[in-house]
């Protein structure tokens, strides 16, 4: 199948915000242990995106599990990182089997921290690097799932450990009215934009990380809660294991809510749970349509 432009027109569905892309989409069956432990259908599709196939593993609730109200939750690998791996690691559709789980497969690309000559796969981490590829696969993604599984685009999250926490701080960014919430793990936010829409973060952080250092996660915060709006002293938000969540309220619904534990650049045990139940509290707005009179 062939989609030029896709363009959304159901009402309830947020507009897309980028030019038109040429993309085919395509699906085969990749069985796993733990699609049937939870119920969830998993396949690999192929995005078609400016001439290039990007691979994804997506897994599915059951059919009649499915509404409008279905969560969409992207998860991107860290850098030299696979999508398997990342789906072994998170397993956010054990976590959260209503919702539809989609684990892209990153392109190689360059890291100045621990890959200069791009020789591993990853995502870009600043707007218009690398032709926009990564943003523009999400586009055609959210767009061709939205619109497939008629989904009211108020239930869509992004996170991703290292290099894929930096990339859902970057669509935050460029696409944050499309997003209800994200969850970086070992990741930063360094360079806030002062335009930037107001979106509910949960950050999870480790404070001997010796890759992403806890003193950039300590700024991130700093800056997180300046472009949401939260207070600056925290009350307890929950534990999990060796976890410890802090949140930080916000009077324009964009709470910050700050993860640590004991360890390093990893992505933690228990980090899935608080994640998964963050996202559960929030959603888009509702869009209602006024009663002519």
């Amino acid at each position: 199948m062939k989609v030029i432009g896709i363009v959304l027109t159901c009402a309830c569905l947020a507009p897309p915000t980028h030019p038109a892309t040429q993309l085919s989409n395509r699906t085969s069956d990749t069985p796993n242990s733990a699609s049937v432990s939870t119920g969830a259908s998993v396949s690999k599709r192929e995005w078609t995106v400016d001439g290039v196939v990007r691979t994804v593993i997506v897994c599915l609730p059951p059919a009649d599990n499915r509404t409008a109200e279905t969560p969409l939750v992207f998860c991107w690998h860290g850098h030299g990182g696979t999508a398997v791996h990342s789906r072994a690691t998170a397993a956010f559709e054990v976590a959260w089997p209503e919702a539809i789980v989609v684990y892209p497969q990153g392109l190689k690309t360059a890291s100045p921290l621990v890959d200069p000559e791009g020789k591993k796969s990853g995502w870009q981490t600043t707007a218009g690097n690398d032709g926009d590829r990564d943003i523009k696969l999400y586009d055609a993604m959210v767009d061709s799932l939205r619109m497939e599984y008629k989904l009211d685009g108020r239930h869509t999250y992004s996170t991703g450990h290292s290099n894929g926490g930096f990339f859902s701080y970057l669509l935050w960014q460029t696409r944050g009215a499309t997003l209800a919430a994200i969850g970086p793990v070992a990741a930063a936010y360094l360079k806030p934009t002062a335009d930037i829409k107001p979106l509910p973060v949960i950050h999870v952080a480790g404070k001997d990380d010796p890759l992403v250092k806890f003193s950039w996660q300590e700024r991130t915060f700093v800056n997180v809660r300046a472009a949401d709006a939260c207070t600056s002293e925290g009350k307890p938000w929950a534990t999990e294991g060796g976890l410890t969540a802090t949140l930080y309220e916000s009077s324009k619904g964009a709470p910050l809510v700050t993860v640590i534990h004991e360890g390093g650049h990893e992505f933690p045990k228990g980090a899935t749970a608080l994640i998964t139940r963050f996202f559960k509290e929030h959603a888009q707005p509702a869009v209602t349509t006024p009663v002519p009179k």
